[in-house]
């Protein structure tokens, strides 16, 4: 079954995450025991007890989505045989999808994850700021706004969706000013600090000697950059689109759009909510994404999926 690998980023986790995958697989147990020892913490306490603002933490957020996913990705190819044709992930999702396909173990995804939130947490505490969404207009009209404020996009989503970041002053003012410059709505995200933005550089710096130490290899198939909406072409290239991702815009609508038009059509969404599903019906509507997030939507996956190979 040929099939796009989807993850999610950060501000899908929920706490629970992940729990019931644990009880009821030992593939899954094995996988999160190993976790927590390669961390030296209990991650997969805090994933599945909380509380809510100790999950939201970048330093226990990003390794949480990246374990989940990873663990959601190997359960799921014990029961259907699943061939990736590409992976793709939202923003810290691209760590994951890089780790599915080879690019890193699990273990050494973690650890760079886990000093990945660290230093945008400590980015965060050092130099606030915030984030808003803005509905119903176009990226040019954005990129103006931004520009204008004083603040930078950070997400272009899909069409009619995207996501500004910087300094609160300069995003409250694009909120106040949105209706004007011809969107239908404007609304701040509930985040800790302003991600892809350029009060993300001092994480940008310290991550990008992390990358540095880490042993990588190509990906088995294309793994899909957000910096810049193509396929990684050589070791050095992901360290370096991995490092600018920190402060850079997160071109997801393009990405799926190059692989819409590359002929795919069946993307698996590993990770908690139907976020990148719900983007995927403003790209393309004739694409199918199936969601998975927990054992229940596990085996409707693996049930969809054999149906699909059985046709």
């Amino acid at each position: 079954m040929q099939a796009v690998l989807l993850f999610p980023g950060q501000g899908a986790q929920k706490v629970g995450m992940g729990h019931d995958l644990y009880t009821a697989n030992a593939t899954a147990r094995e996988l999160m025991d190993q976790a927590d020892a390669a961390l030296g913490v209990s991650l997969t306490k805090v994933m599945f007890d909380g509380p809510d603002e100790e999950l939201t933490r970048t330093c226990y957020c990003q390794p949480a989505l990246f374990l989940h996913g990873l663990v959601i990705y190997r359960m799921l190819c014990e029961q259907v045989d699943v061939e990736p044709v590409a992976a793709a992930g939202l923003s810290l999702g691209e760590f994951t999808a890089h780790a599915a396909v080879g690019t890193f173990t699990m273990q050494e995804g973690l650890r760079l994850v886990q000093k990945r939130g660290a230093f945008m947490e400590e980015a965060c505490q050092a130099a606030p700021g915030a984030m808003a969404a803005l509905i119903g207009g176009s990226d040019e009209a954005a990129q103006t706004l931004a520009a204008e404020c004083g603040v930078d996009v950070a997400n272009y989503n899909c069409p009619g969706q995207v996501v500004i970041s910087g300094v609160e002053e300069g995003v409250d003012e694009a909120v106040a000013r949105a209706k004007g410059a011809g969107f239908k709505l404007a609304k701040k995200l509930n985040v800790a600090g302003a991600y892809h933005s350029r009060l993300m550089k001092s994480a940008q710096q310290k991550l990008i000697p992390e990358l540095e130490s880490v042993q990588m290899s190509m990906p088995s198939v294309p793994v899909y950059c957000n910096f810049a909406a193509r396929p990684v072409q050589s070791v050095q290239d992901i360290r370096d689109v991995l490092g600018a991702q920190v402060c850079g815009s997160v071109r997801w609508a393009a990405s799926m759009q190059d692989l819409v038009n590359k002929g795919h059509r069946l993307f698996i969404e590993m990770g908690p909510g139907k976020t990148l599903a719900g983007m995927m019906t403003r790209i393309c509507k004739e694409a199918t994404v199936v969601s998975i997030e927990d054992a229940a939507t596990l085996q409707q996956a693996v049930e969809q999926l054999r149906s699909m190979q059985s046709l």
